[in-house]
């Protein structure tokens, strides 16, 4: 099961490009680079990173100007919840907290120490994929609930119907009335509880799929996070 993060770094310095390139690399990251905010959209949109870290100083579009594009334009809403380390060299805090308030998870001045600034990776990632563990076993009780719903909804419509199939079956044992009239009758009732079974059939085997799915992935968080920890 693949479970390498993928992380995007955006730096209009080539030599900070490559230094993190080689050491996330080593340390079983899958990276990749840009050299400017136009660019990392794009890579953004075609890879869909774990990880932004994104130096604030650039040309073309800056490092705050890609994170509030992420975070309030519509074509990217599916993008908005990728967490985003910025770093700049300008060491003031005002910057600081206007980079966290457009929706940065953490803020690096350089020059960088990087067991520092590997530490904050692993703890954003682990954040992030602890909310992710949230989200999924929220969804598992949703199906749970959804499965229940349809068991009982599915009772309560059998109910008439297996009685109504029970007296028709009983006046036929017994050889009152019209025969194929009762006949026809028995018939459309046993169509019907078929049709249910087949339509709560369905619907139990989609939310399995689902909850399977939703497993998997929780799984997979774990594998991912024993890798953080390695």
């Amino acid at each position: 099961m693949e479970t390498r993060k993928r992380i995007l770094l955006v730096d209009d310095e080539q030599i900070n490009l490559e230094f993190f390139d080689v050491m996330l690399s080593k340390l079983g990251f899958e990276v990749r680079k840009a050299g400017n905010g136009i660019d990392a959209l794009e890579v953004i949109r075609h890879w869909k990173p774990n990880l932004i870290m994104l130096d604030n100083v650039m040309p073309r579009l800056s490092g705050w100007e890609v994170t509030k594009i992420l975070k309030t334009k519509e074509e990217y809403r599916e993008y908005a919840d990728i967490p985003i380390i910025m770093f700049s060299a300008m060491d003031d805090v005002k910057d600081k907290v206007e980079g966290l308030e457009l929706g940065a998870d953490d803020y690096i001045t350089k020059p960088f120490n990087f067991s520092e600034v590997l530490a904050r990776i692993r703890a954003i990632l682990r954040t992030h994929d602890l909310v992710a563990q949230i989200e999924r076993r929220e969804e598992r009780m949703r199906v749970t609930e959804d499965l229940s719903e349809s068991l009982l909804t599915f009772i309560a419509d059998l109910r008439p119907s297996i009685a109504s199939f029970g007296s028709d079956a009983e006046t036929a044992l017994r050889g009152r009335g019209d025969p194929a009239a009762v006949a026809s009758s028995v018939a459309a009732g046993t169509k019907e509880l078929l049709a249910k079974l087949d339509a709560l059939g369905a619907t139990v085997a989609s939310l399995k799929d689902e909850a399977t799915r939703l497993k998997d992935q929780e799984t997979e968080i774990h594998a991912i996070k024993r890798g953080l920890r390695a």
